[in-house]
């Protein structure tokens, strides 16, 4: 066998699960991301490594990001018995045990000292690395290599990988994507493509789409705030914990700032009116909470104009109309009041996918009424019921969905607000590898029909601008 050389235990079935061995001689290796399947990805034992993995060889373990789907299976790897280094950013290396502790306490145990333990444990092994400085994993004489961490415009603390290896006197740069940000991310700096890649392994899950314009999307979202004060009726936000829930906080508070710069504007329904001023916006998620009081701690890695607010003296991600509903009990309770009387609020609640978590309680209490309106930001996999409720939109006739068991009437609003995908689009994945010139690139981390449509794209495009690139979709 040749080295460099690149094995995948995961991402090549779908858009989730990624899992990237290099081999940098026949007893050495780093391992890039450890997710789990999720979704109609998701098989028996998924949650566990290949039974032919084997951990002995392992110089580190770099993290990308720490969405689940890239870092779910540290537990196996643990239990394998990995006990080396996982390397990651700064902002990574607070999130991850925030991210971890969840899973765990969701899986495994909720006992206090046994999470305090995995905690530890997880801690001794984190090691954070500044973006943008090599940093080594193996020197010796007939090996070298060093990894360089640049941010990827995905999360807070997202990156790309880039692999500086040399063997026996050959040097290769090879580089991991990880998930590549769309651009115009109102927290995050933008994504700026790698120097060179002689290898460039790619995600491409949005490989055979583009965006809608992320410019308007704050406007739509005022529109759709302004008719639901009209009706009296709640928004529903269904979220993920980390990163989109984020991002909705910092536009809100922004909605919220210019209305406040306006006069406070009142919308007048007959004889009532209810002012912006007055409108909870409602965190019903613990993980969400906490992972927020993070992207807080950690705002000096915004972006300029991100920053800025918080030097003028505003918290973008922790105003005053926001509600943090922490235990169970306090969620029942603000689920009856918001089905029982007529004042509107926005809540954002997980899971994302309505597949769980206490969204599924505010659904259960309010998909019945049309005066309340449940509004998507995200992909719906297929087959979840949040599939289900986005497909209604627009729908004339009598829809049910089945939740918990139970079926429920879908008599709300329900709207799908574009650009707030955190992935880039085919435009931005061409872009990236243009940018560093890469002469092979394996593509990872999506559906078929978006690998093959990003491959076929890719070609053409640097065949255009009189380069050579070779493009494999690895079984």
């Amino acid at each position: 066998m040749q080295f460099p050389s690149i094995s995948h235990h995961g991402g090549t079935r779908g858009v989730t699960g990624s899992c990237h061995r290099l081999h940098l001689d026949s007893t050495t290796s780093l391992l890039i991301d450890c997710g789990l399947e999720q979704g109609a990805e998701v098989v028996s034992g998924s949650g566990w490594l290949p039974s032919a993995f084997e951990v002995q060889g392992i110089r580190a373990l770099v993290i990308t990001h720490v969405h689940l789907d890239h870092v779910g299976r540290i537990p196996a790897l643990l239990a394998a018995g990995y006990r080396g280094p996982i390397i990651c950013s700064e902002p990574s290396a607070k999130l991850l045990p925030l991210v971890l502790e969840d899973a765990y306490k969701l899986t495994i145990s909720s006992e206090p000292a046994q999470v305090a333990h995995y905690l530890e444990f997880i801690g001794s092994l984190v090691v954070p690395v500044a973006f943008g400085q090599w940093h080594p994993v193996a020197d010796q004489p007939e090996l070298k290599c060093m990894i360089r961490l640049q941010r990827a415009g995905h999360l807070l603390g997202s990156t790309y990988v880039e692999c500086d290896v040399e063997v026996a006197g050959s040097n290769q740069r090879i580089v991991f994507s990880g998930d590549i940000g769309h651009e115009g991310n109102p927290l995050l700096r933008p994504v700026q493509p790698p120097e060179r890649a002689d290898v460039l392994v790619l995600e491409s899950t949005y490989g055979d789409r583009l965006h809608a314009d992320r410019r308007d999307r704050q406007q739509q979202l005022e529109l759709v705030i302004d008719r639901a004060l009209q009706d009296r009726g709640t928004i529903l936000i269904p979220a993920f914990s980390l990163g989109r829930t984020q991002e909705l906080l910092f536009e809100l508070e922004d909605i919220l700032h210019r209305k406040a710069l306006l006069g406070d504007p009142a919308v007048v329904q007959g004889d009532n009116a209810f002012a912006w001023s007055q409108l909870p916006v409602i965190l019903d998620s613990p993980l969400a909470q906490r992972i927020t009081g993070a992207y807080r701690q950690l705002h000096h890695f915004w972006n300029d104009e991100a920053k800025a607010r918080v030097t003028q003296g505003r918290d973008p991600l922790g105003f005053g109309q926001l509600v943090c509903v922490d235990t169970h009990a306090r969620h029942r309770q603000v689920v009856n009041y918001l089905k029982s009387t007529g004042r509107p609020a926005i809540v954002i609640a997980g899971n994302g996918m309505c597949s769980g978590g206490r969204i599924v309680g505010y659904l259960k209490a309010m998909l019945a009424d049309p005066r309340h309106e449940v509004v998507f930001v995200g992909h719906q996999a297929k087959g979840t019921p949040g599939a289900v409720i986005q497909a209604s939109e627009g729908a004339e006739g009598f829809l049910q969905i089945d939740l918990d068991g139970g079926m429920y009437e879908i008599r709300a609003k329900v709207v799908t607000l574009g650009g707030y995908s955190g992935h880039a689009d085919q435009a931005g994945l061409v872009r990236f590898a243009q940018g560093c010139n890469a002469r092979r690139v394996a593509l990872v981390h999506g559906e078929e029909r978006a690998k093959q449509a990003l491959a076929k794209v890719l070609r053409e495009s640097f065949a255009q601008a009189g380069n050579e690139l070779s493009v494999t979709v690895p079984e």
